[in-house]
């Protein structure tokens, strides 16, 4: 799951990330509000920290324009602003939850799990297709009720391919969603991640889920 942090205290941001990569979210920082506007213009992320004052602009800004361009990123506004105008207004424009600072990086991190859980699937922790269960929450996968051991990187793989299920994802997507800003060059590992997945599945018994799609990438689908 990739998370972009937009916030300006870079000793906040800087522990937001410390935190939030120890519980296996690739995570990307933006400081001020030229490049996070740039980053959710060109990138999509599985949830958004977004604090309202920015320099050289407002976050709400930022909110109204992901919701004009059908951006289905998850947001959660953290804000030292407690009003109850700001939550309403940052609430009406769209974001999905509202955390005033300070606040503890644990609680955090629930909200973050529960925003996803609803934006990617439909609010459940239990994941399956065919004989495959994840276990979102202790980030475990069994299949026909026997646990499958896989690597952080195949799980987070599977996570994605099932969460996108018969939709063609390009290598670029594959390695942006499980890198981050830390992708350059790792396109050439892809391919070893998902043969490595691609195996072990087999081995479990399903069947090869992982259709490569020529020139654009793959497809998890019966």
């Amino acid at each position: 799951m990739k998370i972009l942090i937009i916030e300006d205290e870079k000793e906040l941001s800087e522990s937001i990330a410390t935190y939030l990569k120890g519980e296996d979210y690739v995570c990307e920082v933006a400081s001020t509000f030229d490049k996070a506007l740039e980053k959710t213009e060109l990138y999509d992320y599985d949830c958004i920290l977004l604090d309202i004052t920015l320099p050289g602009g407002s976050g709400l800004e930022i909110l109204r324009e992901l919701k004009a361009n059908n951006k289905m990123d998850g947001v959660l506004i953290i804000s030292a602003r407690n009003s109850l105008d700001d939550k309403v207004k940052g609430l009406t424009l769209g974001a999905d939850d509202y955390l005033s600072k300070p606040f503890h990086l644990s609680e955090l991190s629930a909200r973050i799990a529960a925003i996803i859980r609803r934006k990617n699937f439909d609010g459940n922790s239990l994941l399956k297709f065919h004989s495959i269960s994840i276990d979102t929450v202790a980030k475990l996968v069994s299949v026909n009720n026997k646990p499958l051991e896989l690597t952080r990187k195949e799980y987070e793989l599977l996570l994605y391919f099932v969460s996108n299920k018969k939709r063609v994802i390009s290598k670029n997507a594959i390695a942006e969603h499980l890198w981050g800003d830390d992708m350059e060059g790792n396109n050439d590992f892809i391919y070893t991640h998902i043969k490595n997945l691609r195996k072990k599945l087999i081995d479990a018994g399903n069947a090869d889920y992982i259709k490569s799609v020529y020139g654009m990438g793959y497809k998890f689908t019966d």
